[in-house]
């Protein structure tokens, strides 16, 4: 079980630093990103450092947003 704790905390690093990684290249801020979500500033920060798993409807609206597929976000592609 241990192993699958590790993992799942690699996967979820991996996420968090590639919808901060996409949301700087677009040269978005927080808040920005937040109101296209319609939620607030602190939850989607929460999300960048890990403090909140991200839920599949925000993933879906992120990919719209940056125009990548749920895959790249989740980093399962290049």
């Amino acid at each position: 079980m241990r192993y699958l704790s590790i993992s799942q905390s690699v996967i979820t690093y991996n996420i968090n630093m590639k919808i901060k990684e996409l949301r700087e290249e677009n040269n978005l801020t927080q808040q920005s990103v937040a109101e296209y979500l319609n939620i607030k500033q602190n939850t989607y920060s929460q999300y960048e450092n890990e403090k909140r798993q991200l839920p599949i409807d925000v993933l879906t609206k992120l990919a719209k947003l940056y125009k990548v597929s749920t895959d790249y976000i989740l980093d399962l592609e290049d």
